[in-house]
């Protein structure tokens, strides 16, 4: 794995949810996660439920919204960022809202599915930043307001229903089709239609590296799978890599 990632001339990073869970944050998805244990997720992490029952929404996402603001980068993100400073990754897209590679130094990350760290007004379009509504979003429970038209303030984050960020994706899709190398961390490409970018990859030629713990559909079209604790694996190559090892 180390060679491949010696010999890429434009390597790219696409992660998921598994990248994080060392870190403590689930994934949402999950079944037995439980953030889904008293909502059905197609209402209440949808922007039609959002408009219709905030107060769902935000009782839902505010347990999740405290994990994220409380977590620190592991070990793979901090390994993604080396790769990045060291110039063998190119560009880094993530499927996460958590902010945790820009936290562990990475930068120009491509956030496809949003962040949890600027919310946006529903009626004027403003935007702030998430740190500083900590009170109402986290402690107080209150529904974040808009100070100059009092409307609802939405987390940036990708709802069920909604449109994904159009300059988020062009520029992932524009990166996986320079890419030669393709790292794919903790994913198993299961949400359309981000989980379609590792075949712009492909069609440039690009070698796929998958670290999941599950199988995924391009398994058979990859140059390496590990099935694996992606946090445990990447550190291992890095320090390789690092040492003159690998």
């Amino acid at each position: 794995m180390a060679s491949l990632l010696w010999q890429a001339k434009y390597g790219v990073i696409f992660s998921g949810a598994g990248i994080s869970t060392r870190s403590g944050i689930p994934d949402f998805r999950s079944p037995d996660s439980g953030l889904w244990a008293k909502y059905d997720p197609r209402e209440v992490a949808s922007i039609g439920g959002f408009v219709r029952h905030p107060e769902a929404f935000y009782e839902w996402i505010r347990p999740l919204a405290r994990t994220i603001w409380d977590a620190q980068p592991n070990g793979a993100h901090q390994a993604t960022a080396w790769l990045q400073q060291q110039g063998h990754i190119k560009h880094i897209i993530t499927q996460n809202i958590d902010g945790l590679h820009q936290k562990a130094g990475a930068k120009g990350v491509t956030e496809v599915h949003g962040t949890l760290y600027s919310m946006t007004c529903v009626l004027c379009g403003r935007v702030y930043q998430t740190a500083d509504y900590l009170d109402e979003l986290i402690l107080k429970g209150d529904i974040p307001r808009c100070p100059v038209d009092q409307g609802m303030l939405k987390p940036n984050t990708i709802l069920f229903g909604e449109q994904l960020p159009y300059r988020a994706i062009g520029e992932a899709r524009s990166s996986a089709q320079k890419a030669d190398l393709m790292l794919i961390l903790g994913t198993s490409l299961e949400v359309a239609p981000v989980s379609e970018l590792p075949r712009y990859a492909l069609a440039n030629n690009a070698k796929l590296i998958i670290i999941n713990y599950d199988k995924t559909y391009l398994d058979d079209q990859a140059t390496l799978v590990i099935n694996g604790d992606v946090s445990e694996i990447l550190p291992q190559v890095v320090a390789a890599m690092q040492t003159g090892k690998g």
